[in-house]
């Protein structure tokens, strides 16, 4: 079995495990859970995971699935640090849109050096997150502890900061940029509607004083579906930006 295939598998394995959202260790991930997230059969992702337990980088329980062993652990953060790496550098050094970078790092993971990886964090300043704002681990293989939710979890006042979205849909993700709700932007939400739409303002927009247009461009409002918001995670809002000065972008 190719590295790439292997590391295709863990990383899958960890991030439906939830990794570093904090999912819960000792499940095991059936095979019909990882065959849907990589395109294979179950029988091929079983026959997979044979060849993997062999290796010590997963555990196999007959019937339940698959877990991972510390070393696959560490090997599956190895590869998402190259990935969210290379995403970074594809959009700040390669002017590629965010919308583009997922898919690009897909291919490009499993292939870089020790030695590139070194150089292109330090090219980038030793970034903490990438273009959509997920966390990268650090080059000890650290995992940032958040503290996140997703927006469709929240409720009409709150104020919320976009911390991070989902960056598997670039249909998605191309409107989310288009209407603002990027990593760093703070809004309200003023409505949840009961047919399943959320609607925001930005806050900065609550302080406006100018004549400008009511667009998507404006930031006025913004509406979402829920199944958008939910691939959306933020943190609570600072309260006192309510009162305070209107934010720069």
């Amino acid at each position: 079995m190719s590295s790439a295939k292997a590391e295709d598998y863990i990383k899958a394995l960890y991030q439906l495990r939830g990794g570093e959202e904090g999912g819960e260790e000792k499940e095991a991930i059936a095979p019909s859970a990882i065959a849907d997230v990589l395109g294979v059969t179950t029988p091929t992702v079983t026959a997979t995971m044979k060849r993997l337990a062999e290796r010590d980088l997963v555990e196999r329980e007959e019937y339940k699935g698959a877990r991972l062993t510390d070393e696959g652990e560490l090997m599956a953060i190895e590869t998402i640090r190259h990935h969210r790496l290379l995403e970074l550098f594809l959009a700040e050094e390669l002017n590629y849109d965010w919308t583009e970078v997922h898919e690009e790092a897909d291919r490009l993971e499993h292939h870089i050096s020790e030695r590139l990886e070194t150089e292109i964090d330090a090219v980038l300043g030793e970034p903490t997150a990438d273009p959509h704002g997920a966390p990268i681990p650090s080059a000890d293989l650290e995992v940032l502890d958040e503290d996140l939710a997703p927006l469709s979890a929240h409720e009409e006042g709150d104020l919320v900061t976009i911390e991070r979205v989902r960056d598997d849909d670039p249909e998605v993700l191309a409107y989310l940029d288009r209407v603002g709700v990027t990593p760093g932007a703070r809004f309200r939400v003023v409505e949840i509607a009961p047919f399943e739409m959320v609607t925001l303002a930005p806050l900065e927009a609550e302080n406006r004083t100018d004549d400008a247009p009511s667009t998507e461009a404006s930031g006025e409002t913004v509406s979402l579906p829920k199944a958008v918001a939910v691939t959306v995670s933020v943190r609570e809002a600072n309260p006192e930006v309510e009162d305070g000065p209107a934010l720069a972008n």
